[in-house]
């Protein structure tokens, strides 16, 4: 059985929702963050020695990193869903989406969120940050002009992975600037996977809708 290593109000909720999307069978494995730090229990260096989520294990694997267990799990347990046809010219962009969501689209979001926690010492950052910010989210709400998902007309992993970015710029009051990844917010939102992922997670606030 698949289990889900999950932390609350963290990157692991889009894993169960993924889950759900797929109507795969799995299992969660809860740990809270500490009320004061806000950093995950050590109880899950057990299963990740860096002690972060999210993690699966799925019998003997045990993988960590959203992209890697997107990936993993659209291969082997989406039955052709969610995921681009092999062989198909379209692999290499659902690829690069995987990728690009950590890899580069949410760090100047969580430059942001830490640098806005040093006040005026942070203040000479925030020109560049913003500048890097608007970059990124002015070529994801480009790449969805026209479209209802970064593929196409059908929901993706790609989606799913790239999730957490739209909702961290959503809580960072970017929305009505681009105006098609609110679009995109609201409707993976909207999805009963997406509402049935929460109510098995638990607690999943990033801020108020802004």
């Amino acid at each position: 059985m698949l289990v889900v290593h999950h932390l609350n109000d963290s990157r692991s909720q889009r894993i169960l929702w993924l889950l759900e999307e797929l109507g795969a069978p799995y299992e969660i494995k809860h740990y809270a963050r500490d009320a004061n730090t806000r950093l995950a229990p050590p109880e899950l260096k057990a299963v990740n020695p860096l002690g972060k989520s999210p993690v699966i294990t799925d019998g003997d694997v045990t993988i960590a990193e959203s992209g890697a267990i997107v990936d993993y799990i659209v291969r082997t347990y989406g039955k052709g869903r969610l995921g681009p046809p092999a062989g198909a010219k379209t692999a290499e962009q659902y690829n690069e989406w995987l990728h690009y969501a950590e890899g580069s689209a949410m760090l100047p979001l969580m430059l942001n969120m830490y640098v806005g926690r040093l006040g005026e010492a942070g203040a000479p950052l925030h020109p560049r940050i913003q500048d890097e910010m608007a970059n990124h989210l002015s070529y994801v709400n480009g790449a969805l002009a026209g479209r209802d998902w970064l593929m196409g007309p059908d929901i993706t992993g790609a989606d799913i992975q790239m999730s957490f970015v739209g909702e961290v710029a959503r809580a960072f009051g970017q929305m009505e600037t681009y105006p098609n990844i609110k679009g995109w917010v609201e409707r993976f939102q909207a999805r009963p996977a997406y509402q049935a992922s929460l109510e098995k997670g638990g607690a999943y606030n990033l801020g108020p809708a802004r």
